[in-house]
């Protein structure tokens, strides 16, 4: 199988040289350089995407704008090996290079910052939801276990930039849109600059009935950020939110009840209530705040350093029980970076640091009441989880052309946990994992001006998430081992001589131990177990070419083709149940083939053209791989009409339609559902238009 991909790969490779070499117009567009200069963040010092020695990939504020601006799906969808759901409006879920084995509901086993602080917290979870889509102005992912910066986690990490790097001015932003199924979505920035401040403000409000009997959701928002500039190249940021999310979820449904009726909630058997009559749904109220101060204490040495704290309100009835968390989280992250003197054929940086994380949850099951009402205490306890880590890194340029990279952490997982109902434990359990070393080696070698070839290998580790040491069945499982593998991996960057083209592709050999799965109780209750490994082998690839160079001249003004393709040829190995042996099995949620071109034209009178296809290939939904969700082709368009009414004020008016083709699909299936309720449709061909004023 690695040899299938090496010999695709190659020949892949030596095609694509061939193409770059062929004669191409030389003007280049103002997007174009944009997109080629765009410099990664997440490796704590700034690099050009070109060089860097790792799977990396970036969503521009330009590319956020092509998107329908309700919802992070499809945008996250585009970056190949990402595959990001949304069973019902609200209910994100997301995983790279992976399976959402882990995430019935919520974020794991990926690492999200938001800003320089961390924003999936100690226990593991992530409230990625909690944002509004208008307020990210950028977001990097850096695929596959990347643990020697960033501390545990085998997926990979996620950089949510609240502020465009890029932009400086001062302005205020008025958008609102709407659409099919009561979709309404009310957005407003304002951003006011100066040589020492830099203040940006995001509000939002969006409500959705759904397409589904019991799925609607509403969203308050309200986001700050403040970069003072307190001395030359010294700065500090004061940043934070609030959110306000309450969403309900309509529940799974067999494949009869999806076929006959995809807009029906789950209903009632004559044991369990369906999703309306006990309300399911959940509350999530969010605040987020802290301080990132940056210093150069000399010209070779700076210190970056975070403080922060979060608190969630958290509450889940459902038809087994209500559940209510409340989970307060503060924490740290510091490094130092010192940078060598520079030669005229060698430089080097090196970085050490650590970041320290302590949240408090208190979870507590009560029973439900028709209509979702709390009833009396079932289980009520209080876990303490702790996570910290210290890294080192040190990368060196060679005669402006190979670029190595070395960086480690030593990482510390632990929790604590006490029964208050019914047991009225006094003292606190603890249970340590052992410390990990997590190491990562890379390079990159640029061969021309415009070709880099990288390899990297690297260690991922994955502690159990606090919602899977005390999942749903009440049961503290101090028995949950952690997830721990190596990655090795190889890949390119390719543009051509005007910048105008640019590819990057890359294959990878992941091999997962201890694999945490979700196994589910008759009554629906959910527990995880560790289930061997998976092997999990891959081919990523993302071009993109200005077909026609933007122009002032020609009716067409500038066409951009861009495509996105995943191949995952993952499988369980040693996966053994009691019952049955799953080894050599397709890892479950995982589709083998994603596919997504799009075309962007612009035309005169600054109108625009956006069109996007996604293919996803079969979908298996147990572990057994006897029931798969069908392939499924979806087609969205965007279309708008920008006037400039003065210097800096513009009106922008659009219209979009999503699932043209009708499609009748489920972006987020239930695993290994009990009842074989495996399906949450999506919406049919549905369509909205807005308008956005910037003065």
């Amino acid at each position: 199988m690695i040899k299938f991909y090496l010999v695709l790969f190659f020949n892949f490779v030596i095609g694509t040289i061939a193409f770059a070499q062929a004669p191409r117009d030389k003007v280049k567009s103002d997007s174009v350089k944009q997109l080629q200069a765009v410099t990664i963040k997440g490796y704590l010092s700034d690099q050009p995407l070109l060089s860097v020695p790792a799977s990396v990939s970036t969503i521009t504020p330009d590319q956020l704008k092509l998107q329908p601006d309700n919802s992070l799906v499809p945008a996250m969808n585009t970056i190949p090996g990402v595959r990001m759901e949304e069973r019902s409006p609200g209910s994100y879920r997301l995983s790279i290079r992976g399976s959402l084995l882990r995430s019935p509901f919520g974020i794991r086993d990926v690492k999200i910052y938001y800003d320089d602080i961390p924003l999936t917290d100690a226990g593991g979870n992530t409230y990625l939801n909690a944002i509004d889509v208008n307020s990210v102005q950028g977001i990097e992912v850096l695929k596959g276990p990347d643990g020697s910066l960033f501390g545990a986690n085998s997926g990979g990490v996620v950089l949510v930039s609240p502020v465009n790097r890029y932009a400086d001015s001062n302005y205020v932003k008025l958008g609102f849109n709407g659409g099919s199924y009561a979709l309404v979505h009310e957005n407003m920035a304002l951003q006011n600059s100066d040589k020492n401040n830099q203040l940006n403000i995001n509000q939002a409000y969006e409500s959705y009935g759904g397409y589904r009997q019991h799925s609607g959701m509403y969203r308050n928002y309200f986001q700050a950020v403040d970069r003072i500039t307190y001395a030359k190249n010294n700065h500090l940021k004061i940043l934070g939110f609030y959110s306000d999310l309450k969403y309900q979820t309509p529940g799974g449904l067999t494949l009869a009840q999806y076929q006959a009726s995809p807009q029906l909630a789950r209903t009632p058997t004559a044991t369990i209530p369906g999703a309306i009559q006990d309300n399911i749904g959940i509350t999530t109220k969010m605040l987020f705040g802290g301080l990132v101060n940056e210093v150069h204490i000399t010209d070779r040495l700076r210190n970056v350093l975070a403080v922060y704290g979060t608190y969630v309100d958290f509450a889940n009835p459902f038809v087994t029980n209500y559940e209510n968390r409340y989970e307060g989280t503060y924490g740290m992250r510091t490094y130092f970076e010192f940078t060598g003197i520079k030669q005229k054929d060698f430089d080097w940086t090196a970085n050490a640091g650590l970041e320290w994380q302590q949240t408090n949850s208190d979870i507590n099951n009560y029973g439900i009441k028709t209509g979702g009402i709390r009833d009396t205490a079932q289980t009520l306890d209080k876990i303490n989880t702790n996570q910290h880590f210290v890294f080192v890194r040190y990368e060196a340029n060679f005669y402006k052309r190979l670029h190595i990279e070395a960086a480690a952490s030593l990482n510390f997982y632990g929790y604590d946990f006490r029964n208050v109902y019914p047991l009225a434990q006094t003292t606190y359990t603890p249970r340590d994992f052992t410390p990990q070393f997590m190491p990562r080696l890379a390079l990159s070698y640029q061969v021309t001006n415009d070709f880099t070839w990288r390899a990297s290998v690297s260690r991922g580790y994955s502690t159990p998430t606090t919602a899977e040491i005390r999942p749903t069945d009440n049961i503290i499982n101090t028995a949950l081992q952690a997830e721990y593998g190596w990655n090795y991996e190889t890949g390119f960057r390719l543009r051509n001589k005007d910048e105008s083209m640019f590819l990057d592709a890359s294959v990878f050999y992941y091999q997962l131990q201890n694999a945490i799965v979700l196994r589910l109780n008759p009554d629906e209750t959910q527990y995880y177990i560790n289930a061997g490994g998976t092997r999990q082998p891959g081919l990523e690839l993302y071009f993109t070419d200005w077909i026609i160079k933007q122009n002032t001249t020609d009716f067409i003004r500038g066409l951009q083709f861009n495509l996105s393709y995943t191949l995952s040829k993952f499988t369980f190995t040693n996966y053994k149940t009691t019952t049955a042996d799953y080894s050599g099995n397709r890892l479950t949620g995982v589709p083998q083939q994603v596919v997504i071109p799009a075309i962007q034209v612009k035309f005169p009178s600054y109108l625009y053209l956006f069109v996007q296809y996604n293919h996803t290939s079969s979908i298996p939904l147990n572990d057994g791989n006897t029931t798969f969700a069908a392939p499924y082709n979806l087609l969205q368009a965007k279309v708008g009409w920008q006037h400039i009414l003065g210097h800096k004020n513009r009106l922008e008016v659009y219209a979009g339609a999503d699932n043209i083709l009708n499609e009748k699909y489920s972006l987020g299936d239930d695993l290994n559902a009990v009842g074989n309720r495996y399906y949450n449709a999506s919406p049919l061909r549905n369509y909205y238009a807005g308008f956005n004023v910037v003065f």
